[in-house]
């Protein structure tokens, strides 16, 4: 219970020096301030003075090494610090100030004007006697600031107007800098007014924005703080204002509209940035129209300019963020005596002070991204892709009420070459850089496509510190609008239109690497669909390599595909998606692995260079190297190979190993999966002496990439069911009998997979022909005598008139019935082989399909 005890009264004591912490940032300026002047002598404080002006700050860590304040120099000045005083012939300031009532202490403090006006209005008396009070005292400058029609109003009636005005300055107690909390209100002694009191991070205390100058002046019967201005009463909220000032007729539409004036009348804390009529009358028409018919749109336009937070101009001494009730944010700075937002000079009167915050008049509109078009959110950097877009005719069609994604490349990106391309060519480009749907960043994931205006599918690759589309990665700067997000890219996208092994087919410059893949048999692995990253060494990486080289590397098959398989991976590496300067380690299919690393916007492989990389297939990616790639682990037993090894590769020392032999590396990485779907034989009699045995398959074989471990699934038909009746084929009825088999599907996989292929052309018929030749020994078709194969009318006919595309294939079998046994299965391609092998019953039974055909 003790320790409990104990542990409860540390928290609370923690919690209590933390609130006090966060509410004394005078205080612990003030503490810097005099720690900055040590050198100087005792109880001496810095201050910084801006140069030009006669203000004067206890200076911020940052203003103070910056030697700058609200971007002007500031020059250094030692004062003695509040309650001291310097002493003849002594350093520092040794000395403490004598205490007095508070009319004695206002001297003290050099606010003489402010004794002087005590004197003239019968306060003196009071602030001399008994009591605790506060009183904020307008320094000698700030009364010389005031209106002369103010300030002669006052004087010509000291008695009440002047009286009253001093004791909007008073509090009837005593409250030093560490009781001013952000955010409270005092009552003052005129009228109960309210007194807003704002204690900001910097240092800087307010009271209805006048910032505290000289602070905490003990005296006899209270405190005095020195502040910058004269205060003026406030009773009006932040929506009284905008009703009755004429000037922000059109802000007060917009709130209205928006409905969101009726919030600028609750209490609070807020700082509005209200445009003027002018600075709404200096937006474009349609601009200024759309959004005000839009609610959405001007809500968020009002809201833009609302900071939920109030903020003094006195108190802004440096640039800073703040978070607006729209949810963006805007910083808000200072040029000299001139507030800036996002860096613009706009504010024409500052700090007019309502019960519930404060307002700045600024001479432009504020329009967050949520309220613009998605066009209109491109900045200077991406000016070229915006200007094309609008003179090729696109923006017409990104229309208000869409969703869209722009993908919009840098203007480095467009080179001279491709602004002199044909329109049509280059509006094609730009339709590739819009997406259909509205994406945003993080709903981006590996893999993902995304369907263009034109009708493209782009690719999405996630990365660990990049995000790519295609050949493409992007910076940052994504924004939102109204009708949809940008992206910001660093290069123009590319889509692929081809796949790995037609682009070594189609660039004369892969010849001898794409004919050693041809006779290692890889073709297909760079054909079929698939995800990979493939580094081709151009022909020059091959100098020196003779026709008997080139056969000795043949012949060696498992050397060969060592060779090239290690320049092949599994997944898709975009070089510009790889964080700089930092190795990114691959393994290959050979098992070795590769070490890439982008220094420069250069890929390196292994420290080789990549002479052109990001070439997109539609199966993966290619990097251009011009050195031949070769493991340094991998030893070497053959005395000609290592010799031809060493002409290609002098970057490395190959390791020999006598007699040492290449592991075999089987295509195990991928294989083909053949699926059939379902058989119906029919027997069909035309004439009494001629029985025809047809097995129609509805589609071809399909070929699809497996990759290891994957599964596929397996079907075993049953029994045969024949059915026979009668069927009208061309007007003329004819007996047929249909054979109907039972089947039982044993599930290897998530799903099973029907395949419906329609053949059509010469091409076509040629596939489907081989195949069936494949399938039975003889194949023959008895319609009126002829002989050949998928051209008869007769068959168009029983097909129901399929025209030139076959939904189904026909095959006859001549003689008596065959039993055709099949078997779906895994196929290791040692070869490009595509057909499914014969195979014989194993022990134990295993799943097999069979089909018998009476």
């Amino acid at each position: 219970m003790k320790i409990f005890f104990l542990f409860t009264f540390s928290i609370f004591l923690l919690s209590a020096f933390e609130q006090a912490a966060a509410s004394a940032h005078y205080d612990k300026i003030l503490t810097h301030s005099r720690i900055r002047a040590r050198d100087q002598g005792p109880n001496v404080c810095a201050l910084q003075q801006v140069m030009g002006t006669k203000k004067k700050y206890f200076s911020t860590c940052r203003n103070w090494y910056q030697g700058a304040i609200c971007g002007k120099k500031a020059t250094v000045l030692y004062e003695c610090c509040p309650g001291y005083m310097k002493m003849d012939g002594m350093r520092g300031c040794p000395a403490v100030a004598p205490i007095d009532h508070v009319y004695g202490t206002l001297g003290i403090v050099g606010a003489t004007s402010t004794q002087q006006y005590s004197d003239m209005s019968k306060l003196r008396e009071e602030i001399e006697g008994r009591g605790s009070f506060t009183f904020f005292a307008p320094s000698n400058e700030a009364w010389e600031q005031l209106s002369s029609e103010i300030h002669r109003n006052l004087v010509d009636n000291v008695n009440i107007e002047l009286y009253n005005a001093l004791h909007h300055h008073m509090v009837n107690k005593r409250v030093l800098t560490k009781d001013l909390k952000n955010g409270m209100t005092l009552v003052s002694m005129y009228n109960d007014q309210k007194l807003l009191i704002n204690h900001y991070p910097n240092g800087v205390v307010t009271v209805n924005c006048a910032r505290v100058i000289h602070g905490n002046q003990i005296a006899t019967n209270g405190v005095v703080h020195v502040i910058d201005r004269v205060l003026t009463a406030i009773g009006n909220t932040i929506q009284d204002f905008i009703e009755v000032e004429d000037d922000l007729s059109s802000l007060r539409a917009a709130a209205i509209t928006s409905d969101v004036l009726d919030i600028l009348g609750r209490p609070g804390h807020y700082t509005l940035f209200a445009p003027t009529n002018e600075a709404f009358e200096r937006l474009p028409r349609g601009v200024l129209e759309r959004i005000m018919g839009d609610k959405v749109a001007s809500e968020a336009l009002v809201k833009f300019h609302i900071l939920n937070t109030l903020q003094c101009s006195e108190a802004i001494t440096g640039g800073a963020v703040y978070e607006t009730l729209e949810g963006n944010t805007v910083e808000i700075g200072c040029d000299g005596e001139s507030l800036t937002v996002n860096g613009v000079k706009m504010v024409k009167r500052k700090d007019i002070v309502t019960s519930n915050g404060v307002i700045h008049l600024i001479d432009e509109v504020l329009i967050p991204d949520s309220a613009k078009q998605v066009i209109e959110l491109g900045g200077a950097q991406q000016s070229t892709f915006r200007e094309l877009v609008a003179q090729l005719g696109l923006a017409s069609s990104l229309r208000p009420e869409g969703q869209y994604t722009l993908l919009a490349p840098l203007n480095g990106a467009f080179s001279d070459d491709t602004l002199r391309m044909d329109q049509r060519l280059l509006k094609t480009i730009l339709q590739n850089h819009i997406i259909k749907v509205k994406v945003g960043l993080n709903e981006l994931y590996n893999g993902q496509e995304l369907e263009t205006i034109g009708g493209k599918l782009l690719r999405v690759f996630v990365y660990r510190t990049a995000v790519c589309i295609e050949n493409s990665c992007m910076v940052r700067g994504s924004k939102e609008g109204r009708n949809g997000f940008i992206h910001i890219f660093r290069q123009i996208i590319n889509p692929a239109e081809k796949t790995l092994h037609e682009m070594l087919r189609n660039d004369k410059r892969f010849s001898v690497f794409l004919s050693l893949v041809k006779a290692a048999d890889l073709d297909d692995v760079l054909s079929q669909p698939g995800e990979w990253t493939l580094f081709v060494p151009t022909n020059d990486a091959f100098k020196g390599l003779t026709d008997d080289d080139k056969d000795i590397l043949i012949r060696d098959k498992n050397a060969l595909r060592n060779i090239l398989l290690y320049h092949l991976t599994q997944g898709v590496f975009i070089g510009s998606g790889f964080e700089p300067g930092v190795t990114n380690i691959l393994k290959t299919i050979q098992g070795g692995k590769l070490y890439l690393k982008t220094v420069n916007d250069t890929l390196l492989v292994n420290e080789l260079k990549s002479r052109e990389s990001d070439l997109m297939a539609t199966n993966g990616v290619i990097h251009v190297i011009d050195k031949l790639l070769y493991p340094a682990d991998l030893p070497v037993g053959n005395d000609q190979l290592l010799t031809i090894l060493k002409k290609l590769i002098k970057y490395i020392q190959i390791k020999f190993v006598r007699d040492s032999t290449f592991k075999e590396i089987p295509l195990t990485f991928y294989k083909i999966n053949i699926i059939e779907s379902n058989v119906q034989p029919i027997i069909r009699k035309e004439d009494p002496s001629i029985t025809q045995l047809t097995k129609l398959i509805e589609g071809e074989p399909e070929f699809k990439i497996v990759r290891e471990g994957e599964t596929i699934t397996k079907v075993i038909h049953g029994e045969p069911i024949i059915k026979t009746y009668t069927k009208i084929i061309d007007g003329r009825p004819v007996e047929v009998t249909e054979k109907k088999v039972t089947e039982e599907r044993i599930i290897q996989g998530p799903e099973i997979k029907y395949t419906r292929i329609t053949a059509g052309g010469s091409d076509n018929e040629e596939k489907l022909k081989k195949l069936l030749e494949e399938e039975v020994t003889k194949v023959t078709k008895f319609i009126e005598g002829d002989g050949h194969l998928l051209e008869d009318e007769e068959i168009k006919r029983l097909l129901q008139g399929a025209g030139t595309e076959y939904t189904k294939v026909t095959k006859v079998i001549e003689g008596e019935p065959q039993i055709i046994e099949r078997e779906i299965k895994k196929v290791h391609l040692e070869a490009p082989v595509r057909k499914v092998q014969p195979t014989r019953r194993t022990q134990g039974g295993a799943a097999r399909r069979r089909t018998r055909l009476a």
